[in-house]
């Protein structure tokens, strides 16, 4: 079941993506060409502000043109730790620091195409602060609890992997939701 890479070459680097194209040799000796995007790498952020209660953004994503609900998130940058980004990220998009720290696990929302991994990280005891957004970024935050967001799942209001991966995991860790 393991394809082995013959040679490959990078096709398209911007500031975020790079897309690879790589030539295979496959598990029958024949050959196959794959293309994919190459990602730093990003980490979700389970900030329980009560129990049962969790930091939710708006944000608008131009690939899909609307607004979608998530959970706090961003890119690992170059000179981060994986919780140091999730740390930064919890603080830059929502001013909240926290006290309380645990890594849950990981993900890859888009193993056909991305080698992206997304780290999961359960954040607790919040103290809130002020928005240091990135320029051009424009995010609102609200609270929202465990069950009325996986509502939102059931009826079409969140549908990203991320945030859906994240609940799944906050049903798990967190006392007011097991």
């Amino acid at each position: 079941m393991i394809e082995t890479k013959i040679k490959g070459e990078e096709v398209y680097s911007g500031r975020l993506l790079k897309v690879q194209c790589d030539h295979v040799a496959l598990p029958d000796g024949s050959e196959a060409t794959r293309e994919f995007v190459k990602h730093p790498g990003a980490c979700v952020i389970i900030a329980e502000v009560r129990p049962g209660v969790l930091i939710f953004e708006r944000q608008f994503r131009y690939p899909l043109g609307r607004i979608f609900i998530e959970l706090p998130a961003g890119k690992i940058d170059p000179e981060d730790s994986l919780q140091g980004c999730a740390e930064r990220e919890l603080r830059e998009e929502t001013g909240y620091s926290a006290k309380e720290w645990r890594h849950l696990g990981a993900m890859h929302n888009c193993i056909g195409y991305s080698d992206e991994q997304i780290d999961i990280f359960l954040a607790r005891d919040l103290t809130p602060g002020v928005q240091d957004l990135d320029e051009g970024e424009f995010v609102e935050i609200f609270e929202m609890s465990v069950e009325d967001a996986e509502a939102a799942v059931l009826d079409g209001r969140i549908t990203d992997a991320k945030t859906i991966t994240g609940l799944f995991w906050a049903r798990r860790v967190l006392p007011a939701c097991a």
